[in-house]
C-alpha cells in the first residue's frame, strides 16, 4: 500500500468561550522533523502532543500550527484600576498641561497596571484538545492515502514500461550475436591459415561476455518484487529506494553490455522510466 509523505489535516473546535484550532502539514523527508507551534498556556502538554503526532506521521517534514482565539470577552486580563489612577495622578502632579489621554496611556504600560489571571489547563480542555488533534490526523492520513494512490498509478505505468522494453531486448540478442560471428569471419578471411578451436573459443568467450541473459532475469524480477513491496507493505518507502538502485544496477549492466544501438536505445527508455520511479520514491512514507 503507497502512503505519500505528503499531507494536510485541519480541525476546529470550541471550549468555553475559546476556538481551538489545529493544522497539520508535511513534506517528504529522510526521517520525520516535527515542527509544532503552540500557545503557552498549552506548553505543559508538548511532551503529549509530539508523542501523538510522530506515532502518526513517522516520517517526513512536519509542522503543527494549534491556535486559540477567544469567542468573548477575556475573563483573564485584570485592570488595576486604583494603580492606574495612582499613575496618572502623579503624572497630572509633575506635567500640568491637561494630557489626560496621553497619561493614561503611558500608565496603562505601567508595571503591575494590567495583569493576568493565573490558569491551569483543566483534564476536558485537554480532552478536547486531543480529540482536535486524532481529527486533524484523520484528515492527514486519508490525504496522504489520496495522495499514495495517485503515486502508485504512476509507479504501476514506469514499472509497466520498463518491464515492456526489456522484452523488446529479446529480438535483438540473436541478430547481435549472428553480427559478432559475421565481424569475426569477415576478419579472418585476411588470413590464409587459422587454428579452427582456437577461433571458436574466442568467439564462445566474446558472446559469453557478453551475454545477457543473466541481467534480463534478474531485472524481471526487481520489477515484480518492486511491485510486491508496494501493493502488501505499508511505510515501504525506503525499501522500494533500495530496489529502485538494484533495478538501475542492471539496466547500466545492460546498456554496458548490449554492444547493438537498438538495445542502447531501449535501455536510455528505461533510464527515463527510472529516474521517475526514483523521483516519486522519495515522496513514499
Amino acid at each position: 500500500m503507497i502512503i505519500s509523505m505528503t499531507g494536510f489535516g485541519r480541525a476546529e473546535g470550541n471550549f468555553e468561550g475559546k476556538k481551538i484550532s489545529v493544522d497539520i502539514r508535511s513534506l517528504n523527508g529522510k526521517n520525520i522533523d516535527l515542527n509544532i507551534r503552540i500557545p503557552l498556556f498549552y506548553k505543559e502538554k508538548e511532551f503529549e502532543i509530539r508523542k501523538i503526532l510522530s506515532e502518526t506521521i513517522v516520517r517526513g517534514k512536519a509542522d503543527c500550527y494549534i491556535s486559540i482565539e477567544h469567542m468573548e470577552e477575556n475573563p483573564s486580563v485584570i485592570i488595576n484600576h486604583n494603580m492606574v489612577k495612582s499613575y496618572v495622578s502623579e503624572l497630572k502632579s509633575i506635567s500640568k498641561d491637561g494630557r489626560d489621554i496621553e497619561y493614561l496611556k503611558i500608565a496603562m504600560r505601567l508595571p503591575e497596571a494590567v495583569s493576568t489571571k493565573s490558569e491551569e489547563l483543566s483534564s476536558e480542555e485537554w480532552n478536547v484538545l486531543k480529540k482536535l488533534i486524532e481529527e486533524a490526523l484523520s484528515q492527514f492520513n486519508n490525504f496522504r492515502k489520496t495522495e499514495g494512490d495517485c503515486l502508485r498509478r504512476d509507479l504501476d505505468s514506469n514499472i509497466e514500461n520498463i518491464g515492456k522494453f526489456l522484452k523488446k531486448v529479446e529480438p535483438y540478442e540473436s541478430e547481435r550475436i549472428r553480427i559478432i560471428k559475421e565481424k569475426y569471419e569477415k576478419a579472418l578471411k585476411d588470413f590464409e591459415s587459422i587454428d579452427e578451436t582456437r577461433y571458436y573459443q574466442e568467439v564462445v568467450y566474446y558472446i559469453e561476455k557478453l551475454d545477457i541473459s543473466e541481467e534480463k532475469t534478474r531485472l524481471a524480477q526487481h520489477l515484480k518484487y518492486y511491485k510486491e513491496v508496494m501493493e502488501n507493505e505499508q511505510c515501504n518507502g525506503k525499501k522500494l529506494g533500495f530496489i529502485a538502485q538494484e533495478i538501475g544496477r542492471e539496466i547500466n549492466t545492460l546498456g554496458s553490455k548490449s554492444n547493438h544501438s537498438e538495445i542502447q536505445k531501449l535501455v536510455v527508455m528505461m533510464k527515463d522510466d527510472l529516474e521517475k520511479i526514483k523521483e516519486q520514491t522519495l515522496n513514499i512514507l
